[in-house]
This record gives structure tokens, C-alpha cells and sequence, in this order.
């Protein structure tokens, strides 16, 4: 892989409580190059959108950063001062939300949404800024004249394709989606992945994608990294994981997950669920439920190794 645009290196988010500290994610090294779509899958819980706001360090109370670094162009973003952050938010990094409906402003308009958020980082007119506004909107598939629509006149998918033109609006060099096709219906979920990733090849910016869908992301994605309650399990070249899991964790999401090619096969779920972030259990995570377990697995954390090229795995039976 080329020098990353995003390194992320023993990263730790605690959420304070009165019972003490919760991890919600646990020592995470990652790293995001230039130009990659890079999809970060688990259930819901395990720590996902929890990393991606610690990246823009947009957390919310009781929510700490605890440990760790997080490169980006060259800079430790946890560094940086408030009025150094503001000027890579948006500029350099941006992000699509899970509910573009929460995260749109109801009572201004979406091209004044646009418009504000072009005007806060670059010195144009006003009108100059309308008519990128009306560019944007065009780009990803919405006729300018809804520059002047309120949040609640649009689709479900008109939303959501503002919240990824709003993204966009100032080209930057790695944009996060977090679940961003979250409540759509199935094909307005593959129209506007489909029009993310000709965006991306494009435009040229990485994708960090955080879904618990492993069969979309599987499609999307040129690497994959799958989450298990706050720490990673595995990290490889989607097609890989795709067909040669290495995790019993991720052997057992794509055993639930059903395939539209092939023969029919019975579906298997995980038995169990996913450990409590406050009172984890001892060595690896996922030993409680899975098959392969043995007493190693119980007394340390396996680390993340490389078992084959660019693939790597934090299991020992692998």
C-alpha cells in the first residue's frame, strides 16, 4: 500500500460513566490510502461510528479521547488546536451521517445549507457560491432548482444525496460514510452507493465506509475491516475476506449472510451476543461464541498478524 493518507495507531475511546470508564474502541491501528474505499463492518455497538467521530473529534459528552494518534496528511489530528481542526473539517476530511433528515438543517434551505458551508472555509461571492451549490446538486443527480427545498420536501434519497453533495462540496481528500444508506430501500441503497463510488473513481478522495451490512460492503469496498466489540478482527483485501475469511468471527457473518449466486444453502447465525463494552470477557473477544475456541484464546488478546499478503487476522487457530 502507498504511504497512507490516514494512520491511525493505538487508538482508545472511553465513554465516562459513574461505574467507571467504558472502552468503546480498544488500541485501533488503521490506515486509510490515498484514493481506497476502505469498509469498517461490525454489529451495531462494537464501536463503528464511535471511531469515525473520534477521527473528526466531533464526540459526544461523556465520550474521551483516551490514547493513541491519528495521522492525516501528515498531522496528528488530536494535536491540533479547535481553529486548526476547523480548517480540515469539511475542507480535508468530511462525512455523510447516518440520517441525513437529523443531520440537514430543517429551516434553511439545502442550498443555503451548501452555500454556508462553501462560504465558511473559501473566500467567494455569494453567487459564486449558488452556482457551485446548483454544480454539486447536478453531480449527484438533483436538478438545481431544489437549491431553494427545505429538508422535509425531499425523499428519503434526495436527503441523502444532499448530505453527499454537502460532503463534497469542498473536494476533500478522504470523506466517511457512516451507514449512509441507512432506512433507504434496497434500490435506492444501490443507486446511491453506485453514484458514491463513480464519484470516487472520479474525483479521486478515499472512502472510509462504516456499515453492519458485510454483504453490501463486500461489493463496494477494496479493503475490508471487521469490528468485534471495539477491536479489530480482521483487515484485508475485500475479494480475500470475501472468499478466504481468515476470523471465525467474519467466517461466521458470511455464513449468515445469504448469496444470490450459487446453490441454496442454509443460513447460520452466531450463536450468542456480542460481550457488554463495561465488563468484557478475558484474551479474545469473540472466544465465548465461537467454535474454534481454546484455552489460549481465553488468557490473551491475540494481536492483528499478517497470514498472507496485505491480510491480516487476530486469531491464533488461523
Amino acid at each position: 500500500m502507498s504511504e497512507p493518507l490516514l494512520s491511525i495507531r493505538d487508538l482508545c475511546v472511553d465513554y465516562v460513566t459513574d461505574r467507571g470508564p467504558v472502552r468503546a474502541v480498544d488500541g485501533v491501528d488503521l490506515d486509510v490510502a490515498p484514493g481506497e474505499i476502505l469498509g469498517l463492518a461490525g454489529e451495531s455497538g462494537s464501536g463503528k461510528s464511535t471511531l469515525a467521530q473520534a477521527l473528526l473529534r466531533i464526540l459526544p459528552p461523556p465520550a474521551v479521547i483516551s490514547r493513541g494518534t491519528v495521522r492525516f496528511e501528515g498531522r496528528d489530528l488530536l494535536e491540533l488546536s479547535e481553529g486548526e481542526l476547523q480548517r480540515v473539517r469539511w475542507k480535508r476530511i468530511s462525512m455523510v451521517f447516518q440520517s441525513a433528515m437529523d443531520a440537514l438543517n430543517p429551516v434553511i434551505t439545502v442550498g443555503e445549507q451548501i452555500v454556508d458551508a462553501i462560504q465558511a472555509h473559501e473566500d467567494v461571492s455569494l453567487a459564486d457560491a449558488r452556482r457551485r451549490a446548483g454544480e454539486l446538486l447536478e453531480r449527484v443527480g438533483i436538478e438545481p432548482d431544489r437549491l431553494g427545498s427545505y429538508a422535509h420536501q425531499l425523499s428519503g434519497g434526495m436527503r441523502q444525496r444532499v448530505g453527499i453533495a454537502l460532503a463534497l462540496a469542498l473536494e476533500p481528500s478522504l470523506v466517511i460514510l457512516d451507514e449512509p444508506t441507512t432506512a433507504l430501500d434496497v434500490i435506492v441503497e444501490r443507486e446511491i452507493l453506485e453514484q458514491i463510488r463513480e464519484l470516487q473513481r472520479s474525483l479521486g478522495f478515499a472512502v472510509l465506509f462504516i456499515t453492519h451490512d458485510l454483504g453490501r460492503m463486500l461489493q463496494f469496498s477494496d479493503r475490508i475491516a471487521v469490528f468485534y466489540a471495539a477491536r479489530l478482527a480482521e483487515v484485508g483485501p475485500a475479494s480475500e475476506i470475501a472468499n478466504a475469511p481468515r476470523h471465525p468471527y467474519t467466517q461466521g457473518l458470511l455464513r449468515a449472510f445469504p448469496r444470490v449466486s450459487g446453490g441454496a444453502k442454509e443460513l447460520e447465525s452466531i450463536p450468542g451476543s456480542p460481550p457488554s463494552l463495561a465488563s468484557p470477557p478475558p484474551g479474545c473477544r469473540f472466544h465465548p461464541r465461537c467454535p474454534l475456541a481454546v484455552a489460549e484464546c481465553r488468557a490473551a488478546q491475540p494481536a492483528l498478524r499478517e497470514v498472507a499478503p496485505g491480510h491480516f487476522a487476530a486469531c491464533p487457530r488461523t
